[in-house]
Order: structure tokens, then C-alpha cells, then sequence
């Protein structure tokens, strides 16, 4: 029995660099009404990644009810690929930081954190979890999770509203985005965003 093989065409390496080249090819595929999109392979995995981030819930108080909030029909964060939360760390891309974190739970938040697969996202959500809120001057709170993990996005409020928490999911996007996949700088290394009532309200206004 014969085995063909099949003949892949193919363009010089050199091609590659070259951008009239790749214009060129591309423009005769369109003209054969075939649609071609020029990209990166970083920016095609990214946009994957941003539209389909899995929050670990990990709501300890009031603000964890405004999280529910934005699942709900009124405000709906299906429409941004955010509605499938995980109870497993090892499902999930991000931790969803709501509410107060004692002394005894920040452990458990630890481990949580570092059973998570890398690339891996916190979000702080609210006054309690940004810098210990009311509580701050308590024996018992932590006076911010940035303590014991990495923080990428603050939403400030007390609690914040289901648009505070879309915007700061939005800014975690950008934030993937922007990411080199196959090497390049981590995330760590990356300044923090921080949304602001002004930043909401410039938001809101568009």
C-alpha cells in the first residue's frame, strides 16, 4: 500500500521578515475571497486568555454580595467571558479577593494562591481587601493582601459597585493583553492598576 504524502506549501524563511512579502500573499488570498488576519501568536492566545479568565471566589464578606451582583441579568459579566467561577484553585486563573482577610485566613489564602497554575491573577476587591478598610486599625485584619500575595488590580469601595468590579475585570484584560507568552517579562514585575473614582466616572460618561 502507498502512503502519499501530503505537499505542504510553503514560503523562504527570509520571507517571513519581510513585510511586502507577506502583504503581497495576503492580498492575493483576499482577492481569491479567502479572509486572512496578520497577527502574532502572542496576541491571538492573549485575546483567548483575556476573554475567557476564571475567578476563584473567594468572597468573606460584603463585598463578595456585589460580586454576585454582577453575575446577575442587570449587569451580566457573561458578555465579558467572567461567568465561570471555580471552587478549585487549579481551575482558575485568578483569585477574586472580596471582603476582610483575618490573621487565621490569610494562610489559606496563601495556600490557595500557590496551588493556582501559572500565569495567575489578584484582584482585590474593596476597602477591606486593599488596605484592611475599617478594620485596619484592628488586631485581627490585614491591613492589605499585598502582604502575602501579588496584587494586579485594586477596586477601591466599601463596598464597590458591580460597575467598579467590571472596570477593574476590564483593566485585568488589558493587562493580559499586553503579556508575552512565550517569554518576556512576568506579570509580577508590572505595576499594579489602580481604578479610581475618576476613572469610573470618565467610564461611565462614555
Amino acid at each position: 500500500m502507498e502512503v502519499r504524502k501530503p505537499k505542504i506549501k510553503s514560503i523562504p524563511y527570509a520571507e517571513f521578515k519581510d513585510n511586502d512579502s507577506l502583504e503581497k500573499i495576503a492580498q492575493e488570498l483576499h482577492e481569491g475571497g479567502v479572509n486572512v488576519i496578520t497577527g502574532s501568536l502572542d496576541q491571538m492566545i492573549n485575546w483567548g486568555r483575556s476573554n475567557s479568565l476564571w475567578s476563584l471566589t473567594f468572597a468573606t464578606s460584603c463585598c463578595g454580595i456585589e460580586f454576585m451582583a454582577v453575575g446577575c441579568a442587570r449587569y451580566d459579566f457573561a458578555r465579558f467571558g467572567f461567568e465561570v467561577t471555580r471552587n478549585s484553585p487549579r481551575q482558575a486563573d485568578l483569585i477574586m479577593c472580596a471582603g476582610t482577610i483575618t490573621n487565621k485566613m490569610a494562610p489559606v489564602m496563601k495556600r490557595l494562591y500557590d496551588e493556582m497554575a501559572e500565569p495567575k491573577y489578584v484582584i482585590a476587591v474593596g476597602g477591606c481587601a486593599i488596605s484592611g478598610g475599617p478594620f485596619k486599625s484592628s488586631y485581627h485584619v490585614v491591613r492589605g493582601i499585598n502582604e502575602f500575595v501579588p496584587v494586579d488590580v485594586y477596586i477601591p469601595g466599601c463596598p464597590p459597585r458591580p460597575e467598579a468590579i467590571l472596570y477593574g475585570m476590564m483593566q485585568l484584560q488589558r493587562k493580559v493583553k499586553v503579556e508575552k507568552f512565550f517569554g518576556g517579562a512576568n506579570h509580577k514585575e508590572k505595576k499594579p492598576i489602580i481604578v479610581t473614582d475618576e476613572d469610573l466616572k470618565n467610564n461611565i460618561n462614555k
